[in-house]
């Protein structure tokens, strides 16, 4: 039942969204070209339709992608509209960076009018979204009532997650305990009516829509007699299994040839996700190595005149799935730095070229890394490979390290825009990356890009 309101409530968003950009471009080119203001010529009517479908097949894919059509217990009508302020902007870049390439004919004024129509239509229809279904739970219409029977963690789960998704009209009227000491108290706000050997009773009194059972494993006989008893009414009743504490990361039930399978952790890059990160690591890492080219020839003859030793150093990092590759970066070091074995960088190392630190501290050194992302080896944005003579050590001391391998690994990261590079605390910089990956998006990638291009990636630790 949550997933077919979610599933209705969000094809609302998209079928209204698209309504609206319909509108707010054919508003747009009223305006340019029928509405008085000075123009020289109309471009062919082919090429309108064309820019019509890029719009509408762009900008839906950019708004998914940047949550809009997810909910979000926390997102005030405020943070909503800046939300989709920068979807906006995101996909108005990739719509004329597309027009551009493609060398089609279409009026530069007309898109810009149609984002701002576009931008106040999108952003007025979600604020009258919010404030229309506020309205009718206030009023009490179509609102489903929900008995959780378990008051333990998993149970204080449940009743937080619906009172976190109010706009789907569900609400607990009361809990079933193990524990009579629980009779009476709140739980997560929730009034506990009983023990669960009262269930009969406490239907019979108050009939709800749908019964929540959400018990922990070591609970499991007392669910025979339970749902021997539900099975004798009418009521709607889904189980939540007590598996999340196994769940590291991005978990969920999948379905497979019709068996339900509960998938304890997985990776956010698959199907479209996978397609459209990879694209945006092309067309970004492409651009940057033809701007950067004079940079890169610089950098290289100062290496080369300053150091004997090879221009590129070629280190064995570990990747996704815990792949090895060869990560390039300028070298820092003295041809001979691991003579001896490798050893990580340190303060004023002596190791370091004349024009090592400054390489380093300015990240200037990690350039030749946009080939490793052009060949697949790294995306831009993820989390730091490291050595795999390191990881063995990192896995053992350290929990759900090996999660980080799930994506591929980037030139920066969530966590070293906010400070965690070099000697920094290594568990703080996997939770800033277990975080990375499981709150992922182009909008996040383009959010720790432009904060690197910004100085998110100088650093007093790198060194």
């Amino acid at each position: 039942m949550f997933s077919r309101f979610q599933r209705f409530y969000n094809s609302i968003k998209l079928t209204a969204d698209v309504l609206v950009l319909i509108v707010a471009f054919a508003f747009a080119y009223w305006t340019r070209f029928y509405s008085g203001l000075p123009h020289e010529s109309i471009p062919p009517v082919e090429d309108t339709w064309v820019s019509l479908a890029m719009v509408l097949f762009i900008f839906p894919i950019v708004f998914r992608q940047s949550n809009l059509y997810t909910t979000n217990r926390s997102r005030s009508h405020i943070s909503e509209v800046f939300e989709i302020f920068k979807a906006m902007v995101f996909a108005t870049l990739i719509l004329v960076a597309l027009t551009y390439f493609a060398r089609e004919r279409y009026s530069r004024a007309t898109i810009g009018i149609f984002v701002l129509y576009a931008f106040a239509g999108i952003s007025a229809v979600r604020v009258a979204f919010r404030a229309f279904f506020n309205e009718l739970r206030r009023r009490g219409f179509n609102l489903k009532s929900i008995l959780v029977i378990g008051a333990g963690q998993l149970g204080q789960r449940v009743i937080e997650t619906i009172e976190g998704h109010r706009e789907l009209g569900f609400r607990v009227t009361g809990v079933l305990t193990r524990k009579a000491e629980k009779v009476g108290t709140r739980v997560q706000g929730a009034l506990v009516l009983g023990m669960i050997a009262d269930v009969d009773r406490v239907l019979d009194q108050s009939p709800v829509d749908q019964v929540i059972i959400a018990l922990p494993i070591e609970e499991s006989a007392v669910m025979k007699d339970l749902m021997e008893q539900l099975a004798q009414r009418t009521v709607d009743v889904k189980v939540v299994p007590d598996l999340y504490q196994y769940i590291t990361l991005r978990g969920g039930l999948e379905e497979f040839g019709g068996l339900p399978i509960i998938s304890l952790q997985g990776g956010p890059l698959d199907g479209w996700n996978l397609i459209a990160k990879r694209i945006f690591d092309l067309l970004i890492s492409a651009s940057a190595l033809l701007l950067a080219a004079p940079l890169l020839l610089g950098l290289a003859l100062l290496v080369r005149l300053t150091s004997r030793g090879p221009v590129l150093y070629r280190q064995e990092r570990m990747g996704m799935d815990g792949r090895t590759f060869q990560m390039l970066k300028f070298r820092t070091m003295q041809a001979d730095a691991e003579a001896e074995g490798a050893v990580m960088a340190a303060i004023d190392d002596p190791r370091r070229t004349p024009i090592g630190a400054f390489l380093r501290r300015s990240s200037l050194d990690e350039l030749p890394q946009f080939f490793n992302v052009l060949v697949g080896e790294m995306s831009l944005v993820g989390p730091r490979p490291e050595r795999p003579m390191f990881i063995e050590e990192f896995k053992k001391q350290i929990p759900r390290y090996h999660l980080r391998h799930l994506v591929k690994s980037g030139i920066t990261g969530w966590a070293q825009v906010n400070g965690l590079r070099g000697q920094t605390s290594i568990q703080k910089r996997i939770e800033f990356d277990l975080y990375y990956i499981e709150n992922w998006s182009l909008m996040l990638d383009l959010k720790i890009l432009v904060r690197t291009a910004l100085g998110g990636f100088l650093s007093k630790n790198a060194y």
